[in-house]
């Protein structure tokens, strides 16, 4: 599914059907979501290209919040440990039109569920992207149109034991990569049994990768902030 391409792009399986097709003085683009919603939208281009990304998984239904928070089983953490778990994330998979060096959302879909939380008080907490993950100590197997791969590598830099079932994350800093697996890699510093930090790294999963467009980037965005403060606990 993901890539560049002209404006002959096509992609269906049973899950989804993209496409672009030609009209009179324009070019269709259609995406329709098996039992769900479809869209039509018309190009007014000559000649461009269609890029297929997977991007941040904060876009839908709607821009609501810029947090993903994973929460997975109890995990406890040794003193000074620093270990390697992988965990999956869901999917939102951005279709851009790119002509004469700009490039413009077209479309933004997921065949993943969405839901929200709270993560912190119900004054002054963050809403945030929730999503629930098996933790695995390798690579998962899993479907790249649904899901994505994120190895975390948990840093505890206290002399305590530190129990944690969940992780925040900052939109802004993602660094996705996709061909083979949709991934990111990111790191979670513990602080404190009740403090931590998260934050991402620009490399691939797995040699060969290709980067992901960053959807902030394509929006003309201007990111400064990279880590994400875990000040309302890890359970």
């Amino acid at each position: 599914m993901y890539g560049r391409f002209g404006y002959d792009y096509g992609y269906s399986d049973d899950s989804v059907t993209v496409g672009i097709t030609p009209g009179k003085g324009f070019y269709c683009y259609s995406r329709t979501i098996a039992g769900g919603d479809s869209v039509q939208k018309r190009i007014l281009s000559d000649a461009g290209r269609i890029i297929v990304n997977p991007v941040e998984p904060l876009n839908l239904p709607e821009e609501i919040t810029n947090y993903l928070e994973i929460a997975f089983e109890p995990m406890i953490v040794e003193p000074f440990a620093n270990k390697d778990v992988f965990l999956t994330f869901p999917v939102e998979i951005g279709i851009f039109v790119a002509a004469k060096k700009n490039i413009q959302v077209l479309d933004i879909f997921s065949l993943s569920p969405q839901k929200y939380s709270l993560y912190g008080p119900s004054s002054g907490g963050l809403i945030t992207r929730w999503w629930h993950s098996e933790v695995f100590d390798a690579v998962p197997e899993v479907n790249h149109n649904i899901l994505g791969i994120m190895q975390l590598t948990i840093e505890n830099t206290t002399r305590e034991w530190v129990e944690l079932s969940r992780a925040v994350f900052e939109g802004y800093g993602m660094k996705i990569y996709y061909g083979g697996p949709v991934s990111m890699v990111a790191r979670m510093k513990i602080m404190s049994p009740r403090l931590a930090e998260t934050e991402f790294f620009d490399h691939s999963l797995v040699e060969g990768q290709k980067k992901a467009l960053e959807l902030y980037t394509a929006r003309e965005l201007h990111v400064v902030r990279r880590t994400c403060p875990m000040e309302w606990g890890m359970i």
